[in-house]
């Protein structure tokens, strides 16, 4: 415990070091949020990849794959492809509009199209949804640090002091560098795990597909909202802000694509593994899949269950680093309004960043305390925020493709939309994914036609993108 307690302690101060290099360079919101859109194809393609592939991998894929078998592959690489394409087809799109019209927020998408109304909606729920799936990474840290004799509440507060620190100190810049740090970090290691598990048990399980757990109604329900991933959850919308240049888009996600590729394939066939190791006797059954990766470790030897540990650790903070500065600038600049959209349409990337901070601040403390309630799986949990978030894609849609939207469109998709997900994961959990992208899209145009009856020259003098 010692040992991965100086490694703990030498991350958290290295981490702080790099965030309090660059606090200088952050003196608008722009800077801030986004690094003043100037950003490298690289940096920006480690940053996305370490925002997406958090604690829910090494935790919850691992123990969903020991669970489940092949269809977690499956699963995971549905959205990596789903991904690779949205980003292909719409990323040059959302980057010209950002640029065009000075976005910082992801929500300010939503104030040109469809009313700051709707940004502000837009961001509320944004945070309903994405203040559980940052708890998940802190969940996941302090399933690990437990591991080590950290009580869960200390591993809590921990997480929540170092991903609140960095966020202050550095924003974008800083998460941008210690995010890339810890994306190699964390590939090495997984790589690391996948040979010791390979030579440990000496095989691998992958069950049938489908089978009891991967019904066809639970995949389908795990793998929709996943799909849309890129474009319905603003901590990695928000990233497509931050490239230098158009030309870097196509760059960014090979690398993204090929870093994605080679981690799901690691992550998983380590679920296997362990599986092939219960049934063979050399590793005890584990009815908590949030814990496989953790029995585990207990039987590798310190020199390499100390740096996984300490890998899953990057995998959470990265994340909840992310997540927690695109929320902040979503209520900075849309629902408090410091550095919103000016009067003629277009937008400013200054204000206070006081003001973001303090949010940073307010939003670390609902997520240490959410996170101490631990509420669900991993998988789950991660996946029932996805589904919420589902209702900026019909919102995203109509920007892309309709020139005639309004406020009453995006107001009754955001929040009709958000009691739909919320009623309907409740009622129908295992088809709640389908019935919410059909109940948003239903909401979407039933609000077209309030705005069309409401002023029915809308489509010659709506304000859109």
């Amino acid at each position: 415990m010692n040992d991965f307690l100086l490694l703990l302690g030498a991350y958290a101060v290295t981490g702080t070091a790099v965030s309090a290099a660059v606090i200088r360079r952050n003196r608008t919101q722009s800077d801030y949020f986004i690094g003043n859109g100037a950003v490298g194809w690289v940096l920006s393609a480690m940053t996305y990849a370490a925002t997406t592939y958090s604690a829910f991998m090494m935790v919850g894929l691992v123990g969903l794959s020991y669970a489940g078998g092949v269809g977690a592959l499956y699963f995971e690489l549905i959205y990596l492809v789903a991904t690779v394409i949205l980003l292909a087809v719409y990323g040059r799109r959302i980057w010209e509009l950002a640029r065009k019209n000075n976005l910082v927020s992801p929500t300010e998408l939503f104030a040109h199209g469809y009313g700051r109304a709707t940004a502000t909606a837009g961001a509320i729920l944004a945070g309903l949804a994405l203040i559980p799936y940052t708890a998940v990474q802190v969940i996941g840290l302090s399933v690990i640090l437990e591991g080590y004799g950290i009580t869960y509440t200390s591993g809590v507060i921990f997480a929540v002091l170092v991903i609140a620190t960095w966020t202050l100190l550095g924003g974008l810049r800083g998460v941008a560098i210690t995010d890339a740090i810890q994306g190699v970090f964390m590939m090495i290691l997984a790589a690391a795990a996948l040979f010791w598990t390979g030579s440990r048990y000496g095989g691998m399980v992958l069950s049938t597909f489908p089978n009891r757990i991967w019904t066809p109604a639970f995949f389908v329900n795990l793998t929709l909202p996943w799909s849309f991933f890129a474009l319905t959850n603003p901590q990695v919308l928000q990233r497509i802000f931050i490239l230098k240049r158009r030309e870097d888009l196509s760059r960014m996600i090979v690398l993204f694509a090929v870093f994605g590729l080679i981690y799901t394939v690691v992550v998983t066939v380590v679920g296997f593994s362990a599986r092939y190791g219960t049934e063979a006797g050399l590793l005890p059954a584990i009815a908590d899949q949030d814990r496989v990766i953790v029995a585990v470790m207990a039987q590798m030897g310190r020199a390499l269950a100390l740096p996984l540990a300490l890998s899953i650790v990057f995998a959470s903070v990265s994340t909840a680093n992310s997540i927690l500065l695109t929320l902040s600038s979503m209520f900075t600049r849309d629902v408090i309004r410091r550095g919103e959209t000016s009067e003629n349409g277009g937008s400013h990337r200054g204000g206070p960043v006081t003001m973001g901070r303090i949010v940073v601040l307010v939003l670390a403390v609902l997520v240490g305390l959410f996170a101490l309630t631990r509420p669900d799986t991993l998988v789950e949990l991660s996946v029932a925020s996805s589904r919420i978030l589902m209702v900026f894609l019909p919102l995203l849609f109509g920007l892309f493709y309709l020139r005639d939207n309004g406020p009453r469109a995006g107001l009754l998709t955001i929040i009709g939309g958000g009691v739909a997900a919320l009623v309907l994961g409740y009622l129908f959990p295992t088809y709640s994914s389908v019935l919410t992208l059909a109940a948003v899209f239903l909401l979407f145009f039933a609000g077209r036609h309030l705005d069309h009856r409401a002023r029915p020259t809308m489509g010659r003098d709506a304000n859109v993108l």
